[in-house]
């Protein structure tokens, strides 16, 4: 029974100690001071603002990627068949970048092969742009939001400094240490932000890369069935 409640008692004593060195992320803002509750309140809009926008890119570049497999062998059958017209309707019906594309070369057929190849070029050039809409503000935000928290750790580090400075040099270590860890909670903040936001970004990259590939691939297609022999 004895040992029993002394395990008890270790227990409690052990729960009380952890509770003493537990302390909230709200303790850590709001202890940091005025400074460090603006630079924590705009970090957390770069954070929505880095998930806003790659959530809708995401969606966007996803729904851009979609393409019907059967879209190219109907498009070489309309114009083998001197369709025009039927294929210009297909591509109209066709919400993605890759049928945008081959609508601008099928409305110049006829023409040189230079003025086809250029003019799917200028139309490649603005569907890759509306993919990448907005991802710049991404990078931004992963290459700002540490420079932020970091300016808050240092923001917070001269005042700890100057408190000690103020009072003589006799300020008590665990003051300092206290106004030093709560200094820091924004440059964590900051990096959590920034590598959310760096890895989105990389991502979106990416799949906007593997929609560039696509439309390329498509429009050699294009140029190639043009080419072929009548």
């Amino acid at each position: 029974m004895n040992i029993f409640q002394e395990v008890t008692e270790g227990a409690e004593a052990a729960a009380s100690i952890s509770e003493e060195k537990t302390l909230s992320v709200i303790d850590l803002i709001v202890n940091g001071g005025t400074g460090s509750v603006i630079i924590i309140m705009v970090l957390f809009v770069l954070l929505f603002v880095a998930m806003y926008i790659y959530f809708e890119r995401i969606f966007a570049i996803k729904a851009a990627s979609k393409i019907d497999k059967n879209f190219m062998n109907q498009i070489r059958d309309h114009i083998s068949n001197g369709k025009l017209e039927a294929a210009t309707l297909l591509c109209a019906q066709t919400d993605s970048p890759v049928a945008r594309l081959i609508e601008k070369g099928v409305a110049r057929i006829g023409k040189p092969l230079d003025d086809i190849n250029t003019s799917i070029e200028n139309a490649g050039t603005l569907e890759v742009y509306k993919l990448e809409k907005n991802v710049s503000v991404l990078a931004t935000v992963a290459g700002a939001a540490p420079m932020i928290g970091f300016l808050g750790t240092v923001i917070g580090m001269i005042l700890a400094f100057h408190e000690m400075a103020s009072s003589g040099g006799q300020a008590e270590m665990g003051s300092l240490a206290s106004g030093i860890y709560t200094a820091m909670t924004t440059t964590v903040a900051g990096l959590i932000v920034g590598i959310i936001a760096y890895i989105g970004y990389n991502h979106l990259v990416n799949r906007t890369d593997k929609v560039v590939h696509q439309m390329e691939a498509n429009a050699v297609e294009f140029l190639d069935l043009l080419n072929e022999p009548i």
